[in-house]
C-alpha cells in the first residue's frame, strides 16, 4: 500500500472509518492500492449524543474525506468501518453498551448495519485493535499470503489482532484477538523486577493480572504510577493530579526520567511474557507494537523493543530471530486497515 495525495482517478474507491469516542477519522484508498489522503482527516463524533446523530457525523467526515481527495462520494465503492469494543463480528455492540459509547441507545445498536443503511454501499466492520492489526501486518508484509503476526496497541487500554496466514482472526463471535486481557504470568514479571513486589495488577474486565492491567494508559495511571510514587514520594509528579501526571510519564521515560523508565521497563517486559505466549500459540512472522504509548523518539523505541527483549523466556533457536516491529503511522492505522480489509473481502469479491 502506498500513500499520495494524488487525485488521479484510478477507479471506484474504498473509504476506511475509524470511530472513536470522540472523534472520527477518514482516509480513502484506490483500487490502484494508494491512500488518497497522507495524514488524519478527523471531524467530530459526537457520540455521547447516541447514534442518530454519530452516523451522521462519520457522513459529513467521508465527505470532507473526498473533498480532500478531489473526489466525489458517489465513487466510495465500500466502507471498512471499525470502533472499539464490545461489539459482535457484524458490528453489534454489546446489550449492556460500551465504554466509549455511553448514550443509551448504543445498546445493542447494530452500527455496520446503520450505517450501510444511511450511505447504500456495503460496509465491513472490525474491532479497532483488528484494524490497526491489518494495517501494520501489510506494511510489513503487503500482500504476501501465508504470513502470520500479532500486534498489541498499546493506548488507553490495550487493544491488539492477529492476522493468521493473512486472515484476521475475529473469532466466532467477534471478540478473537482481546489480547489485552489475556493473563501474564505476574510472578515471572516480579523475579525480573523485584520492585513490582506488591503491585495490584486490576483491570476494568474485572480480571487481575491481564496484560492490560500492565501494559496501558490506564494502567499506568491507576496501577503504575501510584505504585512506584510509594517508592519515590519526592518525585514532581506526586504533586500532581492522576490523570495529568500518567500523561506526562512517556516524555519523562524518554527524557531519562529514572522512575518514569522503570515504569516502561515494567510495560515492556510484560509485554515481553505475553508475546512468549504468542510464539508458541501462532509461531508468528512478526511481532508488532503500536499506539501511542510507542509514538515517540525512535531511541526510545529502540529502548522499549530491547525491553521487551528481555522480558521474553528463551526462545527456540529457530525463533530467536522472529522481529518485533513498531507500527508506522500508529493515528491512521486503524482507518487504513479497515479499509485495506473492505477492499479485501467486499471490492475484491468475484
Amino acid at each position: 500500500m502506498t500513500t499520495s495525495d494524488s487525485k488521479k482517478n484510478t477507479g471506484p474507491l474504498v473509504a476506511g472509518v475509524d470511530l472513536g469516542g470522540t472523534a472520527v477519522n477518514s482516509t480513502l484508498l484506490d483500487s490502484a492500492g494508494t491512500f488518497l489522503i497522507s495524514g488524519l482527516c478527523e471531524h467530530p463524533a459526537r457520540s455521547v449524543e447516541g447514534p442518530t446523530i454519530c452516523l451522521q457525523q462519520i457522513v459529513d467526515g467521508l465527505h470532507e474525506a473526498v473533498t480532500k481527495a478531489g473526489r466525489n462520494r458517489e465513487e466510495i465503492a465500500a466502507i471498512g468501518l471499525d470502533t472499539p469494543g464490545p461489539a459482535t463480528a457484524d458490528g453489534v455492540f454489546s446489550s449492556r453498551g460500551s465504554t466509549n459509547f455511553v448514550h443509551p441507545d448504543w445498546a445493542g445498536f447494530d452500527i455496520r448495519g446503520g450505517l450501510e443503511k444511511i450511505l447504500g454501499v456495503p460496509v465491513h466492520y472490525l474491532n479497532d485493535g483488528n484494524a490497526a492489526a491489518v494495517w501494520g501486518h501489510t506494511t510489513i508484509f503487503g500482500n504476501q499470503p501465508n504470513k502470520t503476526s500479532v500486534s498489541a496497541i498499546i493506548g488507553t487500554g490495550l487493544g491488539g489482532g492477529i492476522i493468521h496466514k493473512g486472515t484476521v482472526v475475529a473469532g466466532s463471535r467477534g471478540f478473537g484477538g482481546e489480547l489485552g486481557h489475556v493473563l501474564i504470568p505476574t510472578e515471572s514479571l516480579t523475579a525480573m523486577l523485584p520492585e513490582l513486589a506488591g503491585y495490584t495488577a486490576h483491570c476494568n474486565c474485572g480480571r487481575d493480572g491481564d496484560l492490560e492491567s500492565l501494559c496501558s494508559l490506564t494502567a499506568i495511571r491507576t496501577n503504575l504510577l501510584p505504585h512506584y510514587l510509594q517508592k519515590h514520594s519526592d518525585h514532581p509528579l506526586a504533586s500532581l493530579d492522576p490523570a495529568k501526571a500518567a500523561i506526562q510519564v512517556r516524555g519523562l521515560a524518554a527524557g531519562g526520567d529514572d522512575m518514569c523508565q522503570s515504569i516502561f521497563q515494567a510495560q515492556a517486559r510484560a509485554l515481553g511474557l505475553f508475546f512468549d505466549q504468542m510464539i508458541n500459540v501462532f509461531d508468528p512472522d512478526a511481532l508488532i507494537i503500536g499506539g501511542g504509548a510507542i509514538e515517540t523518539e525512535e531511541t526510545f523505541q529502540d529502548w522499549f523493543v530491547t525491553e521487551v527483549r528481555k522480558g521474553m523466556p528463551s526462545q527456540r533457536e529457530e525463533q530467536i530471530s522472529i522481529p518485533i516491529k513498531i507500527m508506522p503511522n500508529g493515528d491512521t492505522a486503524g482507518a487504513r486497515g479497515a479499509a485495506i480489509e473492505a477492499q479485501r473481502t467486499l471490492v475484491s469479491k468475484p
